[in-house]
């Protein structure tokens, strides 16, 4: 559903571009209201019934986030402590909870990384050591989940934190393919 809901908002902000007009920034849940304001006169009749889409779909989203909330408060109450965190949702911490099942298997915290395949493939030959990509082995959409976590807490609308500033750090260290 989102990827409908992004596909649909993006065809509209194209419609109207190619008309000469641009649409404000805002939100996708709060984009079909903000946007039939500005429909240019000739753009209503073929995009209204669109933004009515856009709008339902934005409905049953935030229905399916409400359920989501719920079920992972409910039956994983592990998921409390990493919905705390700024930027992880119910979704990123129930799939982590899940995938992990029982976290006394990991002897360190450091072992979770590379069973998630979060940490960078080596390539190392005489005194060559160059930065490769994450290995990507594992859970790919937990790790997809987490990866857009991290985005979300290195980007540029998040508060800042002390989880923030470690992976500033990081990043700093990291070279090229820091984030």
């Amino acid at each position: 559903m989102l990827g409908t809901r992004t596909k649909l908002v993006n065809h509209v902000r194209g419609t109207v571009k190619a008309f000469g007009a641009r649409l404000p920034k805002c939100t996708a849940q709060s984009f079909h209201h903000k946007a039939a304001e500005h429909l240019p006169q000739e753009l209503v009749v073929a995009l209204g019934p669109i933004l009515e889409t856009i709008g339902a779909l934005s409905e049953h989203i935030q229905e399916y986030d409400c359920k989501l909330e719920k079920l992972a408060d409910e039956v994983y109450p592990e998921t409390r402590l990493l919905h705390q965190i700024h930027g992880v949702g119910a979704l990123t911490a129930s799939t982590f909870v899940l995938t992990l099942e029982d976290p006394s298997r990991f002897a360190k915290s450091r072992q979770v990384g590379p069973y998630l395949g979060l940490v960078p493939t080596t390539d190392q030959s005489d005194q060559s050591d160059p930065q490769r990509r994450i290995s990507k082995h594992g859970n790919e959409v937990t790790r997809k989940l987490l990866v857009n976590c991290a985005h979300y807490i290195l980007g540029p609308f998040d508060e800042d934190s002390n989880l923030r500033r470690h992976g500033e750090k990081i990043a700093e260290r990291s070279g090229k393919n820091a984030k």
